[in-house]
């Protein structure tokens, strides 16, 4: 039998995991449950780089086995399920369901796209509809899925255009993964590092603390890659030539009208809609958290004869697998902090306290950035990647916070193949649209991704210091 390159990678890693739990005195320092839980996070890893086996399962057994060896508490594992981060996906998934079924989306898509009257317009406005769409979907997939109907609206309009429909083909999965950063709920990673700071070092990131933060990241890095997907994807003359997507266009692919005036249930949901995120936005102002902000709008989104959509069926858009896998990792984080596995494992490696910080983030921030290519769930990399980063940061000196947003946005590039990502799988193949191939993927990514790993430096260091994150 022949062994493939991530197999034997694998296979090392597990032998070794084996090794920590069985053999404790070859690792002076490493004992009692610091060796359990590093062995048991090594086995994990294995499992989300090497195996077919689902993510969620995976760290389910995680999350039973540190608690059946005693490292965490009965309590604390299942107290993750409780957690305020957990209730707020929760209620925003919800929310999201409201705002979908309303068909507002549509008409924002329409409001946006049918004003372009140039190729770069186009882009631009398409590009900044995506990233609006960050504060009310809670997850790249199901933005993704939302996005795909527009997306079959304008290669319709533009069939005559082949180069210009691969070129819109690439650019909704690119922003709607860069975009992500723009909010706190923009993909259940964001959350699994903010929970890792609070256990780690009780640093909480509200709503608005995130927006100030990765909102301005999210717009440029998003505009950055429309102008990289344009270059690298079409000519000057595709670009030169007029655009006109109608709204009659948009319609054919639409259920709910995009035009005229506003529903009753369109005009609710769009005002609650613009209450919930008003109130996550100044938090500051009245105190009120916004996981009870967004359960409070979900109430009210699916409140017979005033919401848009029933509970039930709100409820089950809600992705519990997601759900319980944060759960799980929040768990093995907060495990790897208090057993002082983490600390272990990176006091080993070179550095101290004497690191620039500038050095320490741009090592963060390349290793997040290829990390997509092992482990290709963007939570699970930062399941991975945070609590060892977190720990890094506080043994050298650098501001764990800053570290941790690094490697969170860095870590959000993953388009070096369709695999790479749910979004970037959905719009390489969809039947009877001309779409990209993956040497247009990795000829983007070859421009993309140096770049994203560049303004994330720089943010970091010139930018995020300017609102009290410096590193």
């Amino acid at each position: 039998m022949t062994l493939t390159t991530r197999q034997a990678i694998t296979l090392c890693a597990a032998l070794t995991a084996c090794g920590l739990l069985l053999v404790p005195s070859n690792f002076p320092g490493l004992e009692g449950d610091a060796r359990i839980t590093l062995g048991v996070f090594v086995l994990a890893t294995c499992a989300w780089v090497g195996t077919p086996i689902d993510d969620t399962y995976v760290a389910l057994g995680a999350g039973v086995a540190l608690t059946a060896t005693g490292v965490t508490s009965a309590e604390a594992l299942f107290s993750t399920l409780g957690d305020e981060t957990v209730w707020l996906l929760i209620s925003a998934f919800v929310l999201a369901a409201a705002v979908a079924r309303s068909g507002l989306a549509g008409r924002a898509a329409a409001f946006l796209v049918t004003g372009a009257r140039t190729v770069r317009q186009l882009v631009h406005l398409t590009t900044a509809a995506l990233v609006v769409t960050a504060f009310a979907i809670p997850a790249t997939s199901g933005r993704a899925a939302l996005a795909l109907p527009v997306f079959l609206a304008l290669a319709r309009a533009l069939a005559d255009r082949k180069r210009l429909v691969v070129a819109l083909a690439l650019l909704f999965p690119t922003v709607i993964l860069l975009s992500a950063m723009a909010t706190l709920i923009g993909a259940g990673a964001h959350l699994i590092t903010v929970s890792v700071l609070w256990e780690t070092t009780g640093e909480r990131i509200g709503f608005h603390e995130w927006l100030l933060l990765g909102l301005p990241l999210a717009v440029v890095s998003s505009h950055l890659a429309a102008e990289v997907v344009l270059l690298t994807t079409t000519r000057r003359a595709d670009r030169r030539g007029p655009v006109r997507v109608t709204a009659d266009d948009l319609q054919a692919h639409s259920e709910q009208p995009v035009t005229g005036p506003l529903e009753p249930g369109e005009a609710r949901c769009a005002v609650l809609l613009a209450t919930v995120v008003a109130l996550w936005c100044s938090e500051p102002l009245h105190g009120v958290p916004p996981a009870l902000v967004a359960l409070i709008g979900a109430v009210v989104a699916t409140a017979p004869s005033l919401g848009t959509i029933r509970l039930k069926d709100a409820l089950a858009t809600v992705p519990w697998s997601l759900l319980l896998f944060m759960a799980m990792t929040m768990a093995m984080g907060v495990a790897l902090s208090e057993s002082g596995a983490a600390g272990w494992l990176v006091g080993g490696l070179p550095g101290g306290e004497g690191v620039p910080a500038w050095l320490f983030l741009l090592v963060v921030v390349a290793i997040s950035t290829a990390a997509h290519l092992v482990l290709q769930s963007r939570s699970a990399r930062s399941s991975v990647l945070v609590p060892l980063v977190v720990a890094s940061a506080l043994a050298s000196g650098v501001d764990p916070v800053a570290a941790a947003l690094a490697s969170t946005a860095a870590a959000g590039f993953c388009h070096t193949l369709p695999a790479s990502a749910k979004p970037v799988a959905l719009f390489a193949d969809v039947p009877g649209t001309p779409t990209y191939r993956p040497g247009d993927l990795l000829r983007l990514s070859a421009v993309l991704g140096p770049l994203s790993a560049a303004l994330v430096l720089l943010f970091a260091l010139g930018v995020w210091p300017l609102f009290g994150v410096s590193p």
